[in-house]
């Protein structure tokens, strides 16, 4: 059975996508992926992807002018096959009109209930119920088993993103990936935490390393400062990016791609929880930790603090919101730490 699979960003989303891909790989299902460009490197290391289909809406936004002929480039390239089955796991108005412009047999998606955008449901031929409630990767193998005909997977999600013979040494050394990085203001975890964590690693043996994208470098520089030992990355696309964190000894990171990547790639993981949930997006596998606030307000899954300038104790000038001032350095790494004891003693735990 040849599929198409329409998602196409974000990061962590494309990552919560892989079990289900796994489950299906297992069932002789064959896919080409439909991806942001910036992604591309993912999908292109799973297993079961045959044809990985890059667009650019992220970059056509900002430079119209290129749109009308790349897009009629990608058009072309998605025309070439016919499928059995067009696969829209994003369900956004976008992702459907993306799969409409293929040759398939059949569209499905997620239906009206579960989808992110209702009128992308329009342009399915079936709907899958999959409860928004749930995390991310049980809603997309569910969508998965019921779209292509198999029985619902029922055990632990396995990501397989080193099946196709990728050359990474993922011996690890002792480098630990702080992934300080996101694009909301509410998920920061505050600079001078992140010093203190940078200071407990090195005081451990171990070098903390800094990756960075685009506005973040002057971040990474005053953590380093700050944190004699700690080590900037060269700026990295994203294929070395996973190259750094396949072969680190452990990952501690804000909700971002970076540390469900960490995650995915099977290394020792402490993620940083406040306004969003991670019974909904956190990470999954063997060692990994997801910590999260002691806040009533918190999971709140709003980019704009509800509390900043409310309270006198919450002064306009903090360095990150309350509900991740709450989830202290000494915590995250006694949870890293335990992880890297269990992960170097083959200890899965429960």
């Amino acid at each position: 059975m040849n599929v198409l699979l329409v998602k196409m960003s974000s990061l962590g989303d494309i990552v919560h996508t892989l079990p289900a891909l796994d489950d299906a790989t297992r069932h002789g299902v064959c896919f080409d992926w439909v991806v942001e460009e910036n992604y591309r490197a993912v999908p292109a290391l799973a297993a079961g992807v045959d044809r990985v289909l890059d667009v650019a809406f992220r970059r056509w936004r900002a430079a119209p002018l290129a749109f009308q002929a790349e897009l009629w480039a990608f058009r072309q390239r998605l025309r070439q096959r016919r499928y059995d089955q067009v696969l829209d796991a994003q369900g956004l108005l976008k992702s459907a009109v993306v799969g409409c412009w293929a040759h398939a047999d059949e569209r499905v998606g997620f239906d009206a209930a579960s989808a992110r955008e209702r009128a992308a449901t329009l342009a399915y031929h079936r709907g899958i119920a999959a409860p928004r409630n749930w995390h991310a990767i049980d809603r997309t193998r569910r969508l998965f088993a019921d779209a292509l005909g198999y029985e619902r997977p029922e055990g632990e999600p396995a990501f397989d993103l080193l099946g196709r013979g990728w050359d990474v040494d993922t011996d690890p050394g002792r480098e630990v990936v702080l992934a300080h990085g996101t694009t909301w203001s509410t998920k920061h975890w505050p600079e001078t935490f992140w010093t203190v964590l940078a200071r407990l690693v090195t005081a451990h043996g171990f070098v903390p390393v800094l990756p960075w994208t685009t506005g973040e470098r002057g971040r990474a520089e005053r953590i380093a400062e700050a944190a004699p030992g700690a080590r900037i990355c060269p700026r990295l696309d994203l294929h070395g990016i996973m190259r750094l964190l396949a072969g680190a000894r452990g990952v501690v990171g804000v909700d971002s791609g970076l540390s469900h990547l960490g995650a995915a790639l099977g290394r020792p993981t402490v993620m940083l929880f406040g306004p969003t949930d991670p019974s909904r997006t956190g990470c999954r596998g063997a060692y990994v930790r997801n910590l999260t606030a002691s806040l009533a307000c918190s999971p709140c899954s709003s980019r704009r603090c509800r509390l900043g300038g409310e309270f006198s104790r919450y002064e306009a000038g903090r360095s990150g919101p309350p509900c991740l001032e709450a989830v202290e350095p000494t915590r995250a790494w006694v949870s890293l730490a335990d992880l890297i004891d269990r992960h170097d003693r083959g200890d899965p735990g429960a």
